[in-house]
């Protein structure tokens, strides 16, 4: 795994440490402790995957579907971020 570096220098995780161990999880079919590693792991494939879904196919609405997931996987990563201070 690569080290995260904000928490190497800083000593603070960033909102993105967990990531890496959680898809690991999710390809070791443990995808409950993937979710509790990193809860946005879900909405952020499902963002992916649409994104290049909607780049072969043309799909009605898409901006609403790109907007309201990237708002749900941002709010999740924030949340978390947040609660791991406490």
């Amino acid at each position: 795994m690569l080290p995260c570096f904000s928490k190497k220098i800083l000593g603070v995780d960033c909102p993105g440490c967990g990531i890496q161990r959680s898809v690991a999880l999710i390809l070791h079919g443990e995808f409950g402790a993937a979710f509790k590693m990193y809860p946005a792991i879900y909405t952020l494939l499902l963002l992916f995957g649409f994104l290049i879904l909607n780049n072969f196919f043309t799909i009605k609405g898409s901006n609403k579907i790109i907007i309201s997931l990237t708002s749900i996987t941002v709010l999740l990563i924030i949340t978390n971020y947040i609660l791991k201070f406490f």
